[in-house]
């Protein structure tokens, strides 16, 4: 099958166009996903975010906040966590395991 380059171009021209209009679709505008994602210029993370991270229940969260391994916020009613405090909790984790196992 032969193609002519115009009508190829054309083609791939509304494809684009067609991605482009999904595409601004899932947008969020930036400032608004900026202030709602950050305190003090350090990312926060919700309840979902850190049970899909970790794969874990809301449940297990809640006891890692009861036990103090895991350091939160709340803002509105909701915990929130700062990537700082995610870090430590994951290498204080990591390491806990390395000394378990040897």
């Amino acid at each position: 099958m032969f193609i002519e380059s115009r009508d190829f171009e054309a083609w791939m021209k509304r494809i684009m166009e067609r991605l482009d209009r999904i595409e601004s679709l899932f947008d969020i505008p930036d400032e608004q996903a900026q202030k709602a994602q950050t305190i003090g210029g350090e990312r926060l993370y919700d309840n979902q975010d850190l049970c899909l991270l970790f794969n874990v229940c809301k449940r297990t969260l809640q006891r890692y906040r009861t036990l103090g391994w895991l350091t939160y916020q709340r803002i509105d009613q909701k915990a929130y966590y700062t990537e700082s405090d995610v870090k430590k909790f994951i290498e204080e984790r990591a390491s806990k395991k390395k000394r378990v196992s040897i």
